[in-house]
């Protein structure tokens, strides 16, 4: 590649002050050209503008020094071209979510319940209190008394809503909080820019069109631009246009670079010519954005749209790259829409396997909401059955027009107390614990360097019972040095005196290291006076600079002697070649030379001769490199150092210019210059953090691309092997001989061999790694399946990430694309963050059940209360406003005291619970039903023997519009201060004896329960009326916290009971076994809705279905009758459903598009279809649309 930059003037142009005129081109030019690919771009270039020098000049900025920096250039910059910024999506403002929130099916039913309390208790009816209408009238006994009738609907409708707001604020805070975590992300991004000839970061959001960019692997483009030069540049283009083919760019062919996509291999210098809205991404998000249709609208009702939708913002590494579908006409608004909800469909169907943890959650919130249904039912019917048969049967009252009013009135009332027994029985809290709990993790894992990017993903690290980690710089330090040398036959076992080595020798060893390494690749002074010098790029070429240095050598001059625009041709490393090598075009002439390096036994094989003392190459055969891999490089090895060959390779002029693309033919007959062995040190706290890890029940596993003795090495001093066990280490080639059969293909059957006792895998291909971590996963070999996290920070770990069900990338040395597939980025690339996650992850699931033991004593206990006191009294004890109060603290208040208690390192010493295991144990279930078996004696007694013990009338059989009773005061009371000592019992899930240990740790807690405890006194005191309330005295109330307190003592002769006595108690809320997970997967089409989202809108959601399904029939019928094409409701699902589903196995897409071919031939051939087939289509129609549900 010729420097092609001679002809252009120097300096920057517009910082001479000469920006009067207006910049040399359009947008609109920049952006037509930008939608051109290959020769055609190349074409257009050369009609235009002349090349590329000719797009820099117009754009006034250099192709060497870059821009001038100048702000006032810069502003201008963005007034013509627009700013690198996306904005996102508008938040859902605070009336939406309370609207939302009011969706929710029971708050509606109490609604319409309070409202006609409401307007009943204000119609007075003519001769209403007439004694014909039985005891319905009596009992009323003054006017102020039925004035008050109206209090009770009010008070309903209030309490709604303070539940409403409670919702709708936890939504906001949430989106906050996401739309917080997303600009965190966004400003971490940086990406590399020459200005004023310096090569500095600047925050993606910070390029200007006309900036020069330096691009290297790894890297995820963040504006569209030119390749001005580049080596080796390989693209990979499939975010923007779904071809996998990495695509080569070169400035003679394709020279067109769009942002989103990622840079797999080479370097390079671009052009920026579009940013923000104007580039590649920018147009589609666009079009996304503009395909806002009403249609759409319809759709995204029936989907609650919040936390999914952040989801995918959150998948989002920067504002540009989200994963973006190829545009395939109207589709294109349409599957955004799916991909809001299931953010990262392309990669596989295991990944978005809803979370564990919701799985089990909706079964069991289905499962008790079914039952709170059925009593509830119950219980309106028998009151409603009792008052008939009383009034007219037993007493035998005529129906008298006159009192219809009052019987309604005691309809309603009989309904509001049905519903209120809902209310308590159905467990609203619970995915509002779940969101509580992950949110507040996520926010405290910051503090833990690990930044989360899918909430569930902190949930599943819990469970992890294996992690694959990379060595280098994860489980070592990732500062790499040079330690040991083997140059001119001698071995040096610390880094020689520049004197002991030939002047000859060492001349070509520095040319290599300075010229054969990436540029950005530097070492720097310390930032604080005594530190150690800063490494920027790649460690390891990092660590043969420093050996430069330490040679008394410095390797700036060279690189400023041959600038990047002289190297020839640069092979850069990937991970099958494992090398890299830059050729050069000898000065005077005389053919070329080639510097090359790599890894020591990959690049010896190709050496066919090595510089000895004297600095004279001399023949190296197979049996010297034997001998020299015996005494030098295997010995190196097993102190855990890395080896690194440097060799080069001379092209003389005489045979004229070799054929560059033949690699294999140009990567031989190389001279070795010396070996070097690199220690990485392994970072102080790994050990520990592993041996925790082994103590909790996680296999770790290395896979790393060193050698398998340095492998070995690190894995003895980690831990990760430990003398005297009989793991496996082995090579990628070996294992893949052991896991493929004779066609090549992977078995599981094999693998299921090999992986159980495998520790390290070493020389492992980014193939192998997935290989792995697919094996494990999809592993029937133990009782559960093994949930598997993954570290990785090259862009060849990306499927692995996407794979495992978490992916680690490391925030400091990993590439965009590692981020991007990644669920958890470890801000400190350390080891030692993945083990706070998973005690994180723990704690989440902790939190989970010790809310659901708390939640589930409540409403078992209200729902029996409220039952059995509306059978025999006529009136449920607990009125529908106390239960709205006692469902409030146990739901909202008791959500955020049990869902935020910090980790122990105890949650340490269990082994991972398993995918399968029940969210409520034994030991919970005994809790549970133990501690209801107090609450229900004591309150029945209170009930039907408290007027006695406490001396006051008796309140059961209380007429319509009967003032609050002291009795049922007491009852309520009692029943609250039992909840509030129970949720301390709560905190302890496995049995242990001490509840108060570190309750000072968690204020929230202590918060919560001391203003729950303040505002019952104040709703006990003075809230009269609305709460059914009267004031108590100082010895009723002490008789009240004392009945409490027993709650504890119960709690303590609970845990004395040996749970494995107790053989008939059920476990509860069980994960999915195996053959329904598959039923699943076959399912997966048709309607997916996000499963937090069922839970929190199941009722919306059935109804959305309902009418899609009936749509389906209708679709299905019309289709019958007129033989076209079905109506545009069915047009409209389709091809969301095909493009969710396009990768899966059994694209699901609505029946009825087959069967219009079968009506229209039926049709033309002038008879009706048969009424058989017309029956079938339907069943399949509406089966198609079921199986969602």
């Amino acid at each position: 590649m010729a420097n092609n930059t001679a002809d252009h003037p120097p300096g920057n142009s517009v910082a001479e002050g000469n920006h009067e005129g207006d910049f040399g081109v359009t947008v609109m030019e920049l952006r037509e050209l930008m939608e051109l690919r290959s020769a055609e771009a190349v074409a257009k270039i050369g009609d235009n503008f002349g090349d590329v020098q000719g797009i820099c000049r117009r754009l006034k900025t250099s192709p060497i020094e870059g821009l001038s920096g100048n702000p006032v250039d810069l502003e201008k910059r963005h007034a013509a071209y627009g700013q690198n910024f996306i904005p996102p999506k508008k938040a859902k403002s605070f009336l939406a979510l309370v609207w939302e929130a009011l969706q929710d099916v029971t708050l509606i039913i109490l609604e319409v319940a309070a409202i006609i309390s409401l307007g009943l208790s204000f119609y007075h009816p003519p001769g209403g209190d007439s004694e014909m209408c039985g005891q319905a009238a009596s009992g009323v006994e003054d006017e102020g008394e039925a004035q008050a009738g109206w209090i009770e609907g009010a008070a309903i409708l209030f309490s709604v809503i303070i539940v409403v707001l409670v919702t709708a604020f936890n939504d906001w805070s949430k989106e906050k909080q996401f739309r917080g975590l997303q600009s965190r992300i966004e400003q971490e991004q940086k990406f590399t820019v020459i200005r004023k000839g310096q090569v500095i970061q600047i925050p993606v959001a910070e390029i200007v069109v006309g900036d020069i960019a330096q691009i290297k692997y790894g890297d995820l483009l963040p504006a569209d631009g030119i390749l001005i030069q580049g080596n080796d540049l390989k693209i990979d283009e499939s975010s923007l246009t779904g071809e996998s083919d990495q695509v080569r760019k070169s400035q003679e062919k394709d020279p067109m670079l769009l942002s989103g996509t990622h840079v797999m291999e080479g370097s390079g210098r671009m052009l920026v010519s579009a940013v923000g809205l104007n580039s590649q991404t920018g147009i589609i998000f666009t079009l996304l954005g503009a395909g806002d249709s009403d249609e759409e609208k319809k759709v995204k009702k029936s989907k609650k749209q919040g936390p999914p939708e952040n989801r995918n913002k959150a998948k989002t590494q920067d504002g540009i790259a989200l994963e973006i579908q190829p545009l395939k006409s109207e589709e294109a608004a349409e599957s955004e829409e799916k991909e809001e909800v299931k953010p990262v469909k392309k990669v596989n169907v295991t990944k978005k396997e809803k979370s564990v943890l919701q799985g089990k959650l909706t079964r069991l919130a289905v499962q008790i909401g079914k039952a709170g249904l059925i009593m509830s039912a119950v219980t309106v019917i028998i009151l409603i059955l009792y008052f008939v048969i009383d009034t007219f049967g037993v007493q035998g009252r005529p129906w008298l027009k006159e009192c219809t009013p009052i019987y309604i009135q005691y309809f309603v009332k009989f309904f509001i107390i049905g519903v209120t027994v809902l209310v308590v029985a159905v467990p609203e809290g619970l995915p509002l614990a779940v969101t509580i709990s992950l949110a507040y993790s996520v926010k405290k894992m910051m503090k833990d360097n690990n930044l989360v990017r899918h909430l569930d993903a902190c949930e599943t690290m819990g469970n992890a019972t294996a992690i694959c980690s990379d060595k280098t710089g994860t489980l070592t330090m990732n500062r790499m040095t040079v330690v040991q040398a083997y140059i001119g036959d001698t071995h040096y076992r610390s880094v020689p005196e520049p004197d002991a080595i030939q002047p000859r020798t060492l001349e070509i060893l520095v040319n290599s290291i300075a010229i054969n390494s990436a540029y950005t690749t530097k070492i720097l002074p310390p930032e604080k006076e005594g530190g150690l010098p800063r490494h920027v790029g790649n460690k390891t070429e990092c660590s043969l600079l420093g050996l430069v240095l330490e040679l008394k050598r410095d390797y700036q001059p060279i690189r400023e002697e041959i600038p990047e625009e002289k190297l020839y041709k640069v092979y850069t490393f990937n991970s099958s070649r494992k090398s890299m090598s830059t050729v050069l075009k000898n000065a005077d002439g005389s053919g070329f030379r080639m510097y090359s390096k790599g890894a020591s036994e990959i690049v010896l094989r190709k050496c066919s001769s090595i510089l000895d003392a004297q600095g004279e190459p001399r023949i190296f055969k197979p049996k010297d490199r034997d001998e020299m891999v015996k005494k030098t490089i295997e010995p190196m090895a097993c102190d855990g150092l890395r080896t690194i060959c440097v060799a080069y390779r001379d092209f003389p002029a005489a045979g004229g210019e070799p054929d560059w693309d033949a690699e294999n033919d140009i990567l031989n007959e190389l001279t070795c210059i010396c070996v070097v062995g690199i220690e990485d040190p392994v970072r102080p706290e790994v050990p520990d953090a592993i041996s925790k890890c082994q103590r909790a029940g996680i296999t770790v596993r290395m896979v790393t691309g060193d050698n398998i003795n340095t492998a070995r090495a690190i894995a003895t001093k980690c831990g990760i092997l430990l003398p005297g066990e009989d793991f496996l280490a082995m090579e990628g080639k070996e294992f893949n001989q052991q896991i493929r059969n004779d066609q090549g293909e992977v078995e599981q059957e094999r693998l299921d061999k090999v992986w159980p006792k495998l520790r390290v895998l070493a020389r492992s291909s980014p193939t192998d790694k997935h290989t792995l971590v697919k094996g494990i996963i999809d592993s029937t070999v133990g009782e559960t399946r093994q949930v598997v996290a993954v570290t990785g920070d090259g862009t060849n770990d990306g499927p692995a990430l996407k794979k495992a069900d978490v992916g680690f990338a490391m925030g400091i040395a990993g590439t965009d694309v590692a981020k991007e597939a990644s669920d958890i980025i470890l801000t400190d690339d350390n080891f030692s963050s993945i083990v706070k996650a998973v005690m994180w992850g723990r704690n989440v699931y902790d939190s989970i059940s010790k809310f659901l033991q708390f939640q589930l004593t409540v409403n078992v206990v209200a729902v029996i209360v409220a039952f059995t006191g509306a059978c025999i009294t006529q009136d449920s004890p607990l009125k529908a406003v106390q239960m709205l109060w006692v469902n409030l603290i146990m739901d909202t208040l008791a959500s955020l005291a049990l869902a935020t208690e910090p980790p122990t390192e105890s949650l340490l010493l269990r082994k991972p619970y398993g995918r399968n295991k029940p969210l409520i144990s034994r030991t919970m279930m005994k809790n549970i039903l133990g501690h209801a078996v107090y609450q229900l004696t004591i309150i029945f007694t209170l009930l039907f023997a408290g007027e006695k013990f406490f001396d006051i009338d008796s309140g059961r059989n209380s007429p319509l519009h009967a003032p609050p009773s002291e009795h049922y005061t007491i009852v309520f009371n009692v029943f609250v201060m039992m909840q509030l000592f129970n949720e301390i019992n709560a905190r302890k899930i496995h049995g242990e004896r001490n509840v108060f240990e570190g309750i000072y740790r968690n204020p929230i807690f202590c918060s919560v329960v001391l203003g729950t405890f303040v505002l019952q006194i104040v709703i006990v005191q003075l809230g009269g009326k609305p709460f059914s309330c009267t004031a108590l005295t100082i010895d009723q109330w002490l008789w009240c916290v004392f009945i409490g307190v027993g709650e504890l003592l119960w709690g303590q002769l609970i845990s004395a009971i040996p749970t494995h006595h107790l053989k008939f108690l059920k476990e509860a809320g069980h994960g999915s076994g195996k053959e329904e997970i598959h039923e699943e997967q076959l399912l997966e089409g048709t309607d997916e809705i996000d499963h937090a989202e069922m839970e929190m809108r199941r009722g919306q959601i059935l109804w959305f279905r309902g009418l899609n399904r009936i749509q389906t029939q209708m679709d299905v019928v019309y289709t019958f009758q007129t033989g076209q094409a079905p109506v545009p409701g069915a047009l409209r699902r389709q091809p969301s459903v095909v493009s969710q589903h396009n990768d899966s196995k059994t694209v699901s897409s609505p029946t009825h598009v087959g069967l219009s071919s079968t009506s229209l031939s039926a049709n033309s051939a002038g008879a009706p279809p048969p009424p058989a087939a017309a029956a079938a289509a339907a069943t399949a129609a509406s089966s198609s649309s079921t199986a969602g549900n």
